[in-house]
């Protein structure tokens, strides 16, 4: 049988090359899994929105939930299996380091169709970030 034509196969959420679906040129595993995984927590806000952008591209509600601060996460996240993200832009972060209980990352997050521009704010609990909420930038 050829082989011809055909691609290899990648995991879920992985992009060409093995970089993290966040952007960075690492390999997954080294950069938002092991966030995910739980075996480490993010050092920054911006780590922890970009942990929390794989997760979407992943469609890994735990850790969505586990990193949404108490005081404001839902009951419950209902993923849209539908939803194609295609990529993340970092614009800009205000405090939200190992030195600030909270910060604030402005990014836009683009998907098949569209994109999404947000200021999301984020808080440290117990010494881990969390994320707050987020508000629409109007472009």
């Amino acid at each position: 049988m050829s082989r011809r034509g055909t691609r290899p196969s990648r995991p879920a959420g992985t992009r060409p090359g093995g970089s993290c679906p966040c952007g960075l040129p690492e390999p997954y595993g080294v950069c938002c899994g092991r966030f995910h995984a739980g075996a480490a927590a993010a050092p920054t806000a911006e780590a922890l929105m970009r942990s929390r952008y794989s997760a979407f591209v992943r469609g890994d509600a735990p850790h969505l939930l586990r990193t949404w601060h108490p005081r404001t996460r839902p009951a419950r996240l209902d993923l849209d299996p539908g939803m194609r993200w295609t990529g993340l832009e970092i614009l800009g972060t205000t405090d939200g380091s190992a030195f600030h209980s909270t910060g604030t990352v402005t990014f836009r997050a683009s998907f098949r169709g569209g994109s999404l521009h947000e200021r999301s704010r984020f808080e440290r609990v117990d010494g881990a970030w969390m994320y707050v909420d987020g508000e629409f930038v109007d472009e």
